[in-house]
């Protein structure tokens, strides 16, 4: 999935949070990663003074490492977390071997 770092897409984002057990909060702080995230009280703090960039690729990481029932979710945000969430996956190409490795030896002969 490609990443837009737009003030819309980090609503999006917000919107997954909003429609979860999680709580969203933006605080000023001194968080090693930019971002605090309490599992066992379901609460996520983002650091307010990060700029958008920040602010987008902490809602992502954060969206990783948690599990959300999508259950809850409208269509377009389940659709939108399943994105985030997939791993990525490389093309699936089968390898190629080197051409000297592709022929296939001579039988030598034997020699009486």
């Amino acid at each position: 999935m490609e990443v837009k770092y737009t003030q819309n897409f980090l609503n999006k984002l917000e919107d997954i949070f909003a429609e979860s057990d999680y709580i969203l909060r933006y605080e000023k702080g001194n968080f090693n990663s930019g971002y605090c995230l309490l599992k066992e009280t379901k609460i996520a703090i983002i650091n307010k003074y990060f700029p958008l960039e920040g602010k987008v690729n902490s809602l992502i990481e954060i969206l990783k490492q948690i599990t959300l029932d999508d259950a809850k979710m409208s269509d377009k945000n389940k659709k939108f977390y399943q994105e985030i969430t997939a791993p990525l996956v490389a093309p699936s190409t089968p390898p190629t071997l080197p051409e000297e490795e592709q022929q296939q030896p001579e039988e030598e002969q034997p020699t009486s």
